[in-house]
This record gives C-alpha cells, sequence and structure tokens, in this order.
C-alpha cells in the first residue's frame, strides 16, 4: 500500500507542471494582448488632427536651421533685432518719414565718405591715427550660387503656371485665381512696401503663436473644417 501511495504522486505534480505551464502561456498571452491594444491606443492617439494636415513639427515646417528659430523666436534679441530693428526701421523710413531708397542710399554714402576724408586729412591736428579704410573684394561664388538657386525657383515657377495653365487640376487653377483675386484687393488697399511689412509681421507672430498654442487651435480647426464640409455638402444637396 505505501508503495502505491509513492507511486501516485508523481502524476498530480507532473499535472501542476502542466497547470504553470499553462498559466505562464495564458499570461503572456494576456499580456501581449495588452501590449497590442496598448500600440492600438497609442496609434490612435497618434492620429490627431494637425492645421493644413501637416506632419511634422512647426519648426520643420518652417524649413528648420537659423530662419526657423528666428520666425519661431527661439532666440528673442536675434527675432526682435530683425523685425523692430530692421523691418520696422525700414517701414518707417520709407513710409511713414516718406524718403525714397536713393535718396537715402546717397545721404548715408555723403555722410561716410565726408566722416572719413576729414579723418584721414585731419589725422594730425587731432593726433590721432588715420583710418585704417578696409579693401573690399566680394567674391564671386556665392552671387553664382544666390543666382543659381533663383534660376532654379523661377524655373520651378515658371513650370507650376505651365501646369496648372493646361488644365489638368481644377482645384489649383481655382486657389491660385482665389489667391491672385486676394492679393489685387490687397495691393488697391496699400502699396507693396506696407504689404510687405505686414507679411513680415505675420511670419513673426503667427507661427510662435500657433506653436505656442497648437493643441487649442487644431480642435478649433478640426470643428470648422468639419462644419464647412457639412455646410458645402447641405449646398449640394440643396442644388
Amino acid at each position: 500500500m505505501a508503495d502505491e501511495s509513492e507511486h501516485a504522486v508523481p502524476p498530480a505534480s507532473g499535472e501542476s507542471l502542466l497547470d504553470k505551464i499553462a498559466e505562464k502561456l495564458h499570461g503572456h498571452d494576456s499580456s501581449s494582448d495588452s501590449d497590442s491594444e496598448k500600440k492600438d491606443t497609442s496609434s490612435i492617439k497618434e492620429k490627431v488632427f494637425r492645421l493644413f494636415g501637416r506632419e511634422k513639427p512647426v519648426h520643420s515646417v518652417l524649413g528648420g536651421g537659423k530662419p526657423a528659430d528666428v520666425l519661431l523666436w527661439r532666440n528673442k534679441k536675434i527675432s526682435a533685432g530683425v523685425l523692430g530693428g530692421g523691418a520696422t526701421a525700414v517701414w518707417i523710413f520709407f513710409e511713414l518719414l516718406e524718403y525714397h531708397l536713393l535718396t537715402l542710399v546717397c545721404h548715408i554714402l555723403i555722410l561716410l565718405l565726408a566722416v572719413l576724408f576729414l579723418w584721414s586729412n585731419a589725422h594730425t591736428f587731432i593726433h590721432k591715427a588715420p583710418p585704417r579704410i578696409p579693401v573690399v573684394h566680394l567674391p564671386e561664388e556665392p552671387f553664382v550660387q544666390v543666382a543659381s538657386a533663383l534660376t532654379i525657383e523661377i524655373n520651378r515657377g515658371f513650370a507650376a503656371l505651365h501646369a496648372i495653365a493646361s488644365g489638368r487640376d481644377l482645384k489649383t487653377f481655382l486657389i491660385v485665381i482665389v489667391g491672385t483675386w486676394i492679393l489685387s484687393i490687397l495691393g488697391s488697399w496699400c502699396n507693396f512696401l506696407t504689404l510687405f511689412y505686414i507679411v513680415f509681421v505675420l511670419l513673426h507672430t503667427v507661427p510662435v503663436f500657433y506653436d505656442k498654442y497648437e493643441n487649442k487651435i487644431d480642435p478649433l480647426a478640426e470643428k470648422a473644417v468639419i462644419e464647412f464640409k457639412s455646410s458645402m455638402l447641405c449646398l449640394m444637396q440643396r442644388s
């Protein structure tokens, strides 16, 4: 009897081992299921509506590098100097003070040449060293690079105009027509310099505002797009 009881124990241990293996496999399956559910929820979270359907950050959309840093005010001193000391000063000179470009250039040249000439001839009387006027020599390579890049962009613009005029894409044609019509209206309200200054100010304010509050702007833009599409569908059904 004792021998029979001793031989009856191993099957139970074998069953317990099988149960443990089954539990481990079940736990692994449940963990894999939970991982897949997490991946699905994360993919759903990633599919968030972004304005203009962008998939990259605002810094990358603006081209990255130093120009994007200036537009997004990553360096506030440089951005303030470009907007305030550069564009605003030029607009005040030519628009408010009604300066002309040729007049301003001539006045600056007269002032510089007069100061340097007087300093060069009067250094013996004022007991100071004569001014060291540097010899300016512009390299040819940067101008060639700028000209080649400008030529490529102009040719690309002509190719785009040719594609639009060929009648292949009605949507792009209507967008260009409406855009040029809006520009013509804006041009009748103000001159080119004021229009350029307004665009320059918008480029230095709108991207940084959107980059700061994109989580609030994108849901509002999504609602506006949905309402616009529903209203367009209603108009099409009525017509």
